[in-house]
Protein backbone atom coordinates (compact mmCIF):
# COMPACT_ATOMS: atom_id res chain seq x y z
CA UNK A 1 0.00 0.00 0.00
CA UNK A 2 1.12 3.92 -1.05
CA UNK A 3 0.98 6.90 1.41
CA UNK A 4 -1.42 8.37 -1.62
CA UNK A 5 -3.89 5.20 -1.03
CA UNK A 6 -3.68 5.50 2.25
CA UNK A 7 -4.17 9.07 3.10
CA UNK A 8 -5.98 9.87 -0.18
CA UNK A 9 -7.00 12.86 -1.48
CA UNK A 10 -8.43 14.79 -4.82
CA UNK A 11 -5.41 16.63 -4.89
CA UNK A 12 -3.60 13.61 -6.15
CA UNK A 13 -5.57 14.19 -9.29
CA UNK A 14 -2.59 16.74 -9.87
CA UNK A 15 -0.03 13.93 -10.20
CA UNK A 16 -1.87 12.77 -13.48
CA UNK A 17 -2.25 16.34 -14.56
CA UNK A 18 1.76 17.11 -14.16
CA UNK A 19 2.41 13.46 -16.18
CA UNK A 20 0.32 14.63 -18.63
CA UNK A 21 1.90 18.12 -18.63
CA UNK A 22 5.34 16.54 -19.46
CA UNK A 23 3.84 14.69 -22.27
CA UNK A 24 3.16 18.36 -23.31
CA UNK A 25 6.39 19.56 -23.13
CA UNK A 26 8.01 16.50 -24.83
CA UNK A 27 5.91 17.23 -27.68
CA UNK A 28 7.00 20.63 -27.42
CA UNK A 29 10.33 19.05 -28.69
CA UNK A 30 8.14 17.83 -32.32
CA UNK A 31 6.22 20.80 -32.47
CA UNK A 32 8.86 23.45 -32.95
CA UNK A 33 12.07 21.18 -33.97
CA UNK A 34 10.33 18.76 -36.80
CA UNK A 35 9.40 20.28 -39.86
CA UNK A 36 5.68 19.91 -40.45
CA UNK A 37 4.62 22.14 -43.31
CA UNK A 38 1.20 22.32 -44.48
CA UNK A 39 -0.03 21.02 -41.11
CA UNK A 40 -0.24 23.19 -37.89
CA UNK A 41 1.06 20.16 -35.72
CA UNK A 42 3.66 17.61 -36.62
CA UNK A 43 2.42 13.94 -37.26
CA UNK A 44 3.81 10.17 -37.39
CA UNK A 45 4.99 10.72 -40.80
CA UNK A 46 6.78 13.88 -40.42
CA UNK A 47 8.89 12.26 -37.22
CA UNK A 48 9.89 9.05 -39.32
CA UNK A 49 10.93 11.22 -41.91
CA UNK A 50 13.20 12.97 -39.70
CA UNK A 51 14.01 9.70 -37.93
CA UNK A 52 15.03 8.38 -41.22
CA UNK A 53 16.42 10.97 -42.94
CA UNK A 54 17.70 13.34 -40.43
CA UNK A 55 21.15 14.10 -38.87
CA UNK A 56 22.07 12.14 -35.43
CA UNK A 57 21.40 14.77 -33.14
CA UNK A 58 17.75 15.27 -35.44
CA UNK A 59 17.71 11.45 -34.79
CA UNK A 60 18.30 11.20 -30.67
CA UNK A 61 15.66 14.03 -30.53
CA UNK A 62 13.11 12.36 -32.27
CA UNK A 63 13.65 9.12 -30.02
CA UNK A 64 14.15 11.50 -27.02
CA UNK A 65 10.75 12.79 -27.52
CA UNK A 66 9.05 9.28 -28.42
CA UNK A 67 10.58 8.33 -25.04
CA UNK A 68 9.21 10.81 -23.31
CA UNK A 69 5.84 11.17 -24.73
CA UNK A 70 5.52 7.46 -24.32
CA UNK A 71 6.68 7.55 -20.85
CA UNK A 72 4.74 10.46 -19.38
CA UNK A 73 1.48 9.67 -21.34
CA UNK A 74 1.65 6.11 -19.63
CA UNK A 75 1.73 7.10 -16.34
CA UNK A 76 -0.78 9.93 -16.95
CA UNK A 77 -3.40 7.52 -17.89
CA UNK A 78 -2.08 5.18 -15.04
CA UNK A 79 -2.53 7.99 -12.35
CA UNK A 80 -5.59 8.91 -13.59
CA UNK A 81 -6.98 5.39 -13.55
CA UNK A 82 -5.80 5.11 -9.76
CA UNK A 83 -7.36 8.54 -9.03
CA UNK A 84 -10.74 7.49 -10.62
CA UNK A 85 -10.95 4.45 -8.63
CA UNK A 86 -9.43 6.38 -5.13
CA UNK A 87 -11.70 8.95 -5.54
CA UNK A 88 -14.98 6.46 -6.43
CA UNK A 89 -14.02 4.94 -2.84
CA UNK A 90 -13.07 8.47 -1.34
CA UNK A 91 -16.46 9.35 -2.09
CA UNK A 92 -18.55 7.42 -0.74
CA UNK A 93 -16.56 7.36 2.71
CA UNK A 94 -18.15 8.71 5.81
CA UNK A 95 -15.37 11.26 5.97
CA UNK A 96 -16.21 12.57 2.28
CA UNK A 97 -19.20 14.74 3.52
CA UNK A 98 -17.22 16.62 5.98
CA UNK A 99 -14.62 17.00 2.68
CA UNK A 100 -17.43 18.45 1.36
CA UNK A 101 -18.58 20.80 3.29
CA UNK A 102 -15.18 22.70 4.32
CA UNK A 103 -12.80 24.75 1.94
CA UNK A 104 -11.27 22.06 0.44
CA UNK A 105 -14.62 20.66 -1.19
CA UNK A 106 -13.64 23.03 -4.39
CA UNK A 107 -10.59 20.13 -4.77
CA UNK A 108 -13.17 17.84 -6.41
CA UNK A 109 -12.82 20.29 -9.25
CA UNK A 110 -9.43 18.11 -9.93
CA UNK A 111 -11.36 15.37 -11.50
CA UNK A 112 -12.52 17.27 -14.77
CA UNK A 113 -8.71 18.98 -14.91
CA UNK A 114 -7.55 15.73 -14.98
CA UNK A 115 -9.67 14.67 -17.66
CA UNK A 116 -9.39 17.02 -19.86
CA UNK A 117 -5.36 16.67 -19.46
CA UNK A 118 -5.79 13.46 -20.60
CA UNK A 119 -7.80 14.23 -23.49
CA UNK A 120 -5.02 16.38 -24.45
CA UNK A 121 -2.37 14.13 -23.54
CA UNK A 122 -4.15 11.15 -25.73
CA UNK A 123 -4.48 13.62 -28.73
CA UNK A 124 -0.58 13.81 -28.53
CA UNK A 125 -0.23 9.79 -28.07
CA UNK A 126 -2.13 9.75 -31.56
CA UNK A 127 -0.55 12.19 -33.30
CA UNK A 128 2.71 10.83 -32.19
CA UNK A 129 2.62 7.19 -33.03
CA UNK A 130 -0.60 6.35 -35.04
CA UNK A 131 0.33 6.30 -38.65
CA UNK A 132 -2.13 8.12 -41.22
CA UNK A 133 -4.14 9.44 -38.38
CA UNK A 134 -4.34 13.11 -39.98
CA UNK A 135 -6.62 11.25 -43.13
CA UNK A 136 -9.47 10.89 -40.55
CA UNK A 137 -8.99 13.73 -38.17
CA UNK A 138 -11.99 16.27 -39.28
CA UNK A 139 -13.62 13.43 -38.28
CA UNK A 140 -12.10 13.07 -34.55
CA UNK A 141 -12.55 16.94 -34.14
CA UNK A 142 -16.42 16.43 -33.19
CA UNK A 143 -15.58 13.07 -31.35
CA UNK A 144 -13.04 15.60 -29.18
CA UNK A 145 -15.38 18.57 -28.74
CA UNK A 146 -18.04 16.64 -27.27
CA UNK A 147 -15.68 14.75 -24.53
CA UNK A 148 -14.21 18.47 -23.59
CA UNK A 149 -18.26 19.50 -23.67
CA UNK A 150 -19.13 16.29 -21.01
CA UNK A 151 -15.84 17.32 -18.87
CA UNK A 152 -17.11 21.05 -18.92
CA UNK A 153 -20.87 19.80 -17.67
CA UNK A 154 -18.85 17.59 -15.07
CA UNK A 155 -16.22 20.54 -14.37
CA UNK A 156 -19.83 23.34 -14.10
CA UNK A 157 -22.20 20.72 -12.11
CA UNK A 158 -19.47 19.96 -9.65
CA UNK A 159 -18.62 23.96 -9.15
CA UNK A 160 -21.94 24.91 -8.46
CA UNK A 161 -22.61 22.53 -6.20
CA UNK A 162 -20.14 23.60 -4.32
CA UNK A 163 -21.07 27.35 -4.78
CA UNK A 164 -24.82 26.72 -3.94
CA UNK A 165 -23.72 24.61 -0.94
CA UNK A 166 -22.29 28.21 0.55
CA UNK A 167 -24.76 30.59 -0.76
CA UNK A 168 -27.78 28.31 0.82
CA UNK A 169 -25.77 27.43 4.10
CA UNK A 170 -22.57 29.27 4.62
CA UNK A 171 -19.39 27.70 6.07
CA UNK A 172 -17.52 29.07 3.56
CA UNK A 173 -14.44 29.80 6.35
CA UNK A 174 -12.79 33.42 4.79
CA UNK A 175 -10.02 33.65 7.17
CA UNK A 176 -8.93 30.01 6.08
CA UNK A 177 -9.10 31.13 2.18
CA UNK A 178 -5.35 32.40 2.97
CA UNK A 179 -3.88 30.54 -0.81
CA UNK A 180 -5.03 30.21 -4.15
CA UNK A 181 -6.21 26.82 -3.38
CA UNK A 182 -9.68 28.15 -4.38
CA UNK A 183 -7.87 28.95 -8.15
CA UNK A 184 -8.53 25.22 -9.10
CA UNK A 185 -11.99 25.26 -9.98
CA UNK A 186 -10.48 27.86 -12.68
CA UNK A 187 -7.35 25.97 -13.75
CA UNK A 188 -10.21 23.06 -14.72
CA UNK A 189 -12.44 25.36 -16.72
CA UNK A 190 -9.27 26.51 -18.28
CA UNK A 191 -8.24 23.12 -19.45
CA UNK A 192 -11.69 22.34 -20.55
CA UNK A 193 -11.54 25.74 -22.70
CA UNK A 194 -7.71 25.13 -24.23
CA UNK A 195 -8.88 21.55 -25.26
CA UNK A 196 -12.30 22.84 -26.90
CA UNK A 197 -9.61 25.45 -29.23
CA UNK A 198 -7.54 22.87 -30.50
CA UNK A 199 -10.04 22.19 -33.25
CA UNK A 200 -10.33 25.64 -34.36
CA UNK A 201 -6.32 25.49 -34.95
CA UNK A 202 -6.09 22.47 -36.98
CA UNK A 203 -9.51 21.82 -39.08
CA UNK A 204 -10.22 23.09 -42.52
CA UNK A 205 -14.11 22.93 -41.97
CA UNK A 206 -15.09 26.55 -41.04
CA UNK A 207 -18.36 25.31 -39.11
CA UNK A 208 -16.12 23.22 -36.59
CA UNK A 209 -13.41 25.75 -36.46
CA UNK A 210 -16.41 28.40 -35.50
CA UNK A 211 -18.15 25.83 -32.71
CA UNK A 212 -14.30 25.90 -31.72
CA UNK A 213 -13.99 29.01 -31.11
CA UNK A 214 -17.23 29.95 -29.40
CA UNK A 215 -17.28 26.71 -27.00
CA UNK A 216 -13.54 27.74 -26.05
CA UNK A 217 -14.17 31.22 -25.51
CA UNK A 218 -16.78 30.54 -23.14
CA UNK A 219 -15.03 28.36 -21.14
CA UNK A 220 -11.98 30.37 -21.18
CA UNK A 221 -14.22 33.61 -20.37
CA UNK A 222 -15.56 31.60 -17.51
CA UNK A 223 -11.97 31.00 -15.83
CA UNK A 224 -11.01 34.00 -16.21
CA UNK A 225 -14.02 35.43 -13.96
CA UNK A 226 -13.44 32.72 -11.40
CA UNK A 227 -9.43 33.56 -11.15
CA UNK A 228 -10.24 36.85 -10.58
CA UNK A 229 -13.04 36.67 -8.22
CA UNK A 230 -10.69 33.78 -6.37
CA UNK A 231 -7.50 36.52 -6.28
CA UNK A 232 -9.75 39.31 -4.60
CA UNK A 233 -11.31 36.85 -2.31
CA UNK A 234 -8.14 35.47 -1.49
CA UNK A 235 -5.27 38.16 -0.72
CA UNK A 236 -6.81 39.80 2.28
CA UNK A 237 -6.63 36.75 4.46
CA UNK A 238 -2.92 35.96 3.32
CA UNK A 239 -2.55 39.66 4.69
CA UNK A 240 -3.98 38.57 8.00
CA UNK A 241 -3.28 35.35 8.78
CA UNK A 242 -0.39 34.69 6.51
CA UNK A 243 -0.51 32.18 3.87
CA UNK A 244 -1.12 28.34 4.65
CA UNK A 245 1.87 26.65 4.63
CA UNK A 246 0.31 23.53 3.36
CA UNK A 247 -1.25 25.13 0.17
CA UNK A 248 1.49 27.58 -0.60
CA UNK A 249 2.67 26.00 -3.82
CA UNK A 250 -1.28 27.12 -5.36
CA UNK A 251 0.60 30.53 -5.04
CA UNK A 252 2.34 29.67 -7.82
CA UNK A 253 -1.47 28.35 -10.04
CA UNK A 254 -1.43 31.64 -11.91
CA UNK A 255 1.71 30.36 -13.98
CA UNK A 256 -0.55 27.12 -15.56
CA UNK A 257 -3.29 29.09 -15.73
CA UNK A 258 -1.80 32.05 -18.09
CA UNK A 259 -0.24 28.97 -20.35
CA UNK A 260 -3.41 27.47 -20.66
CA UNK A 261 -5.00 30.21 -21.74
CA UNK A 262 -2.46 31.39 -24.05
CA UNK A 263 -2.23 28.08 -25.78
CA UNK A 264 -6.25 28.79 -26.43
CA UNK A 265 -5.95 32.12 -27.79
CA UNK A 266 -3.40 31.07 -30.45
CA UNK A 267 -5.69 28.43 -31.66
CA UNK A 268 -8.63 30.59 -31.94
CA UNK A 269 -6.27 33.14 -33.64
CA UNK A 270 -5.01 30.16 -35.92
CA UNK A 271 -8.96 29.30 -36.81
CA UNK A 272 -9.85 32.97 -37.10
CA UNK A 273 -6.89 33.39 -39.83
CA UNK A 274 -7.62 29.69 -41.68
CA UNK A 275 -11.18 30.08 -41.77
CA UNK A 276 -12.35 33.19 -41.80
CA UNK A 277 -9.57 35.40 -43.26
CA UNK A 278 -8.86 37.24 -39.44
CA UNK A 279 -5.40 38.38 -39.72
CA UNK A 280 -3.07 39.37 -37.13
CA UNK A 281 0.67 39.83 -37.41
CA UNK A 282 3.63 38.25 -35.51
CA UNK A 283 4.09 41.49 -33.85
CA UNK A 284 0.65 41.26 -32.10
CA UNK A 285 1.62 37.55 -31.50
CA UNK A 286 4.92 38.26 -29.35
CA UNK A 287 3.32 40.91 -27.31
CA UNK A 288 0.56 38.97 -26.75
CA UNK A 289 2.97 36.12 -25.39
CA UNK A 290 5.34 38.21 -23.74
CA UNK A 291 2.47 39.49 -21.71
CA UNK A 292 1.20 36.17 -20.11
CA UNK A 293 4.88 35.65 -20.12
CA UNK A 294 5.51 37.98 -17.82
CA UNK A 295 2.57 38.03 -15.88
CA UNK A 296 4.19 33.59 -15.76
CA UNK A 297 7.13 35.32 -14.14
CA UNK A 298 6.17 38.07 -11.69
CA UNK A 299 3.76 34.83 -9.98
CA UNK A 300 6.90 32.11 -9.89
CA UNK A 301 9.26 35.11 -8.13
CA UNK A 302 6.38 35.59 -5.59
CA UNK A 303 5.80 32.11 -5.16
CA UNK A 304 9.37 30.65 -4.91
CA UNK A 305 10.00 33.91 -2.31
CA UNK A 306 6.82 32.80 -0.47
CA UNK A 307 7.90 29.20 -0.57
CA UNK A 308 11.40 29.65 0.61
CA UNK A 309 10.31 32.16 3.48
CA UNK A 310 8.07 28.95 4.82
CA UNK A 311 10.35 26.43 4.09
CA UNK A 312 8.18 24.78 1.76
CA UNK A 313 10.56 22.43 0.34
CA UNK A 314 12.45 21.41 3.06
CA UNK A 315 9.23 20.41 4.68
CA UNK A 316 7.35 18.63 2.02
CA UNK A 317 9.63 18.06 -0.80
CA UNK A 318 13.06 16.85 0.82
CA UNK A 319 11.74 16.46 4.38
CA UNK A 320 9.59 14.01 6.37
CA UNK A 321 6.01 15.91 5.84
CA UNK A 322 3.80 14.72 3.28
CA UNK A 323 0.67 16.65 1.82
CA UNK A 324 -0.95 15.59 -1.68
CA UNK A 325 -0.37 19.16 -2.71
CA UNK A 326 2.89 19.13 -3.62
CA UNK A 327 1.98 18.28 -6.97
CA UNK A 328 0.61 21.40 -7.74
CA UNK A 329 4.75 22.55 -8.13
CA UNK A 330 4.88 20.49 -11.35
CA UNK A 331 2.65 22.32 -13.50
CA UNK A 332 4.06 25.77 -13.12
CA UNK A 333 7.44 24.72 -14.26
CA UNK A 334 6.06 22.86 -16.87
CA UNK A 335 3.63 25.52 -18.12
CA UNK A 336 6.83 28.20 -18.25
CA UNK A 337 8.71 25.23 -20.00
CA UNK A 338 6.00 25.61 -22.52
CA UNK A 339 5.35 28.90 -22.87
CA UNK A 340 9.06 29.73 -23.05
CA UNK A 341 9.02 27.21 -26.10
CA UNK A 342 5.71 28.88 -27.87
CA UNK A 343 6.92 32.82 -26.87
CA UNK A 344 10.49 32.05 -28.72
CA UNK A 345 9.09 30.16 -31.80
CA UNK A 346 5.84 31.78 -32.29
CA UNK A 347 7.03 35.34 -30.80
CA UNK A 348 10.46 35.96 -31.08
CA UNK A 349 11.32 33.68 -34.20
CA UNK A 350 8.18 34.45 -35.87
CA UNK A 351 8.88 38.17 -35.66
CA UNK A 352 12.13 38.37 -36.93
CA UNK A 353 14.25 39.17 -33.56
CA UNK A 354 15.83 35.94 -33.19
CA UNK A 355 17.19 33.54 -35.96
CA UNK A 356 16.06 29.96 -35.78
CA UNK A 357 18.76 27.34 -34.44
CA UNK A 358 20.41 30.28 -33.64
CA UNK A 359 22.92 30.65 -30.52
CA UNK A 360 20.15 32.78 -29.07
CA UNK A 361 17.97 30.29 -30.07
CA UNK A 362 19.12 27.56 -28.43
CA UNK A 363 20.23 29.21 -25.56
CA UNK A 364 16.48 30.56 -24.58
CA UNK A 365 15.59 26.64 -25.59
CA UNK A 366 17.98 25.43 -23.03
CA UNK A 367 16.12 27.23 -20.64
CA UNK A 368 12.67 25.35 -21.56
CA UNK A 369 14.27 22.45 -21.54
CA UNK A 370 15.84 22.87 -18.07
CA UNK A 371 12.14 24.12 -16.29
CA UNK A 372 11.15 20.29 -18.17
CA UNK A 373 14.02 18.61 -16.50
CA UNK A 374 13.25 19.82 -13.29
CA UNK A 375 10.10 19.07 -13.19
CA UNK A 376 10.78 15.23 -13.86
CA UNK A 377 13.05 15.38 -11.10
CA UNK A 378 10.25 16.65 -8.75
CA UNK A 379 8.36 14.10 -10.05
CA UNK A 380 10.36 11.64 -9.44
CA UNK A 381 11.14 12.69 -6.48
CA UNK A 382 7.29 12.91 -5.28
CA UNK A 383 6.81 9.43 -6.55
CA UNK A 384 8.91 8.04 -4.85
CA UNK A 385 7.62 9.51 -1.69
CA UNK A 386 3.58 9.44 -2.52
CA UNK A 387 3.35 6.27 -4.75
CA UNK A 388 6.39 4.23 -3.29
CA UNK A 389 5.04 1.18 -0.96
CA UNK A 390 4.97 1.96 3.06
CA UNK A 391 5.06 -0.01 5.90
CA UNK A 392 4.86 2.65 8.61
CA UNK A 393 2.55 5.25 8.83
CA UNK A 394 4.00 8.41 7.59
CA UNK A 395 4.22 11.81 9.43
CA UNK A 396 0.96 13.92 8.83
CA UNK A 397 1.43 17.78 7.32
Amino acid sequence: MTLAANRYSPLYFLASVGAGGLTVTFFMWLMFWVPHTGRPVPIFEDNWAMLTGGTLAQQAMVLGAWAGIAIFGFLNLKLLAFNLGRFAAFRRSDAYEAFAKSNAGSQVLALPLALAMSVNAAFILGLTFVPGLWSIVEYLFPVAMAAFLAIGWLAFRELGHFIKERLHSGGFDCSANNSFAQMLPAFALAMTGVGLAAPAAMTLVPVVAGVSIVLSTFFITAAIILALIVMVMSVRPMLEHGVNVEAAPTLMVVIPLMTVIGIAILRQNHGLHVSFEAHGTAADTLVLLTRFLSIEVIFALFGLAVLSRVGYVARFVTGSETSAGSYALVCPGVALSVMTHFWLNKGLVAAGIVAKYSVAYWAISGVAVAFQFAMIVLVWMLARKHFKPVSGAAVPA
